[in-house]
């Protein structure tokens, strides 16, 4: 493989990162959309949340001027808080790698790269929830299960 370039996803990258996704979801499950209607439906979305003034965030992985990987980041915004405590949380999701990109340490880079961004922003705490396979990637990366969280998950797959 190629030398690997990272950087600030854009807006031009939105066709190639709307593909990265459905190969990323589509893998986990069936998809029950038609793989046409999500790209557009996708490419959309990320065209919006990657321009300047979002509170989204993503990070790419880049080999022969093509992505092989990404990581997204939300900023989720606090309540002001009159005690001294960052007034930010952040959270990382759809972040995969192109299956022959894998194990050579680019995942843990954009993890990297992800995290380095938040510490520079004073991100109060970063929250995500892993797959199997990636729960020891984070754990090597000093997150762990919680007990003083909670979830309700409203909406099924059907």
């Amino acid at each position: 493989m190629a030398e690997i370039n990272y950087r600030l996803a854009n807006p031009s990258d939105a066709a190639a990162l709307a593909e990265l996704r459905y190969t990323f979801r589509s893998t986990t499950g069936v998809a029950t959309e038609p793989k046409a209607d999500f790209l557009e439906r996708c490419q959309a979305w990320m065209t919006e949340h990657l321009k300047e003034g979002t509170l989204w965030h993503c990070r790419v992985a880049e080999s022969d001027q093509r992505i092989i990987g990404a990581i997204w980041l939300q900023l989720v915004e606090k309540i002001p808080n009159p005690r001294a405590e960052a007034e930010f949380h952040a959270y990382i999701t759809n972040f995969y790698l192109e299956e022959e990109a894998r194990g050579r340490g680019l995942g843990s880079h954009l993890l990297e790269m992800a995290l380095d961004w938040c510490r520079a922003r004073e991100i109060h705490a970063v929250i995500l929830w892993p797959t199997e396979k990636s729960r020891t990637l984070y754990e090597r990366y000093g997150f762990a299960v919680r007990s003083d969280i909670l979830e309700l998950v409203l909406a099924h797959p059907k």
